[in-house]
């Protein structure tokens, strides 16, 4: 029975309470008022902090899959099946009911309506994190980690490929030319669509989670490999050399394939992989090596309950921006008469977003507390 039950690593855990932790910030900056650059996703090419925070998620998330898909698979594969399915369709049915939340809004003349389902958003981050999931599982359940590795190389190849030649000519990495919209268009329309860009485009459409399949990959074959060299300085040095090997490659294809986060490009994988090696490296090194506690705790409360935190962050703020004030809202009201007051701009908007994660980590610590661990 101990083999079902590898070493746990608790700078795993760290990291992916990070990701989340750093999800929230980054979402919710309150208003009245813009946010630092780096708070805020490139306008188009480059990578901010901010470009960083979903796919080491998905990285996280295949750390853990390399942890549970060991036990999964003793208890036979349609088991194993049905748990990949049963987690898939159950995190993208909760992101889509998300967007539609609170299902409901007030008229001008003050009554209350359904939000009609044709304007619902499809796509989103839970349902990128649902279908990255399941074929990231599907793929490492059924080969071994170097064809997995082989793969995820063929998956960059072929999106890079249908980019360059499904694109329209010439515009093909633009925002209006590039295929991930023609395709999202074509199967769900401009109703159905992200609206914050100007145009109906969706950062998380279906053709650019293709590569978002690698970020799972990749975090399973660390997962696995930190698992089997432990927690020494041999396994620091393979990652730190893999991770600087790939930013180093990302960034030469970058000069003809842009690192970009909303089409979600093959550079843009390698360069966040790269990053995340690097990051837990240094994590296994501080944690693991050093026993370094600051901050550690912390960190965990938003690792153990990783999706149900982001998911009360969504909809808690939905609901505080319900509350009207004025001719605003709650969330407005406080931002502008309380934060915009302490420290007027963006940092008074960084005070609002680190306050507003501080709440979503109080219900994490009372989850802890009373050890109530919910899998999404």
């Amino acid at each position: 029975m101990d083999d079902l039950k590898p070493e746990r690593f608790l700078s795993l855990d760290v990291f992916r309470g990070m990701t989340i932790c750093l999800m929230i910030v980054v979402n919710d900056p309150g208003g009245g008022a813009a946010s630092f650059g780096p708070l805020n996703h490139s306008h188009w090419n480059g990578c901010t902090p901010t470009d960083m925070v979903f796919p080491s998620f998905l990285f996280a998330v295949g750390n853990a899959l390399s942890f549970a898909l060991r036990k999964y698979e003793m208890i036979g594969n349609a088991a194993v099946l049905g748990k990949i399915f049963k987690r898939t369709v159950l995190i993208f049915l909760i992101g889509y009911l998300m967007y539609w939340f609170p299902f409901v809004h007030q008229t001008d003349s003050g009554s209350w309506v359904f939000n009609p389902i044709n304007h619902t958003r499809i796509m989103g981050v839970l349902q990128r994190i649902a279908l990255a999931y399941c074929f990231g599982a599907l793929i490492v359940h059924y080969f071994s980690k170097r064809t997995a590795i082989l793969v995820g190389v063929f998956l960059l190849l072929a999106y890079w490929a249908i980019l360059l030649i499904f694109g329209d000519p010439g515009a093909q990495l633009t925002m209006t030319g590039n295929p991930v919209l023609k395709l999202d268009r074509f199967l769900f329309g401009d109703n159905h669509l992200y609206h914050g860009e100007g145009i109906p485009f969706d950062p998380e459409g279906v053709l650019s989670t293709i590569p978002a399949i690698v970020n799972v990959i990749a975090g399973y074959i660390a997962g696995k490999f930190i698992q089997r060299k432990g927690k020494n300085f041999e396994t620091i040095s393979v990652l730190m050399v893999a991770g600087s090997l790939l930013l180093a490659l990302a960034l030469f294809w970058n000069g003809f394939f842009p690192i970009n986060k909303k089409i979600w490009t093959s550079s843009y994988v390698l360069y966040m992989v790269g990053i995340d090696l690097l990051v837990l490296s240094v994590l296994i090194y501080l944690v693991e090596i050093r026993s370094w506690k600051r901050g550690v705790y912390f960190f965990n409360v938003f690792g153990k309950n990783p999706l149900f935190i982001y998911l009360v962050s969504e909809l808690l703020i939905v609901v505080l921006s319900m509350i009207p004030i004025g001719d605003n809202d709650l969330i407005y009201w406080v931002n502008a008469h309380f934060f915009q007051v302490i420290a007027a701009g963006a940092f008074g908007s960084l005070l609002f977003a680190l306050s507003y994660m501080m709440i979503c980590w109080l219900v994490g610590y009372v989850l802890d507390r009373r050890k109530v661990y919910i899998r999404i």
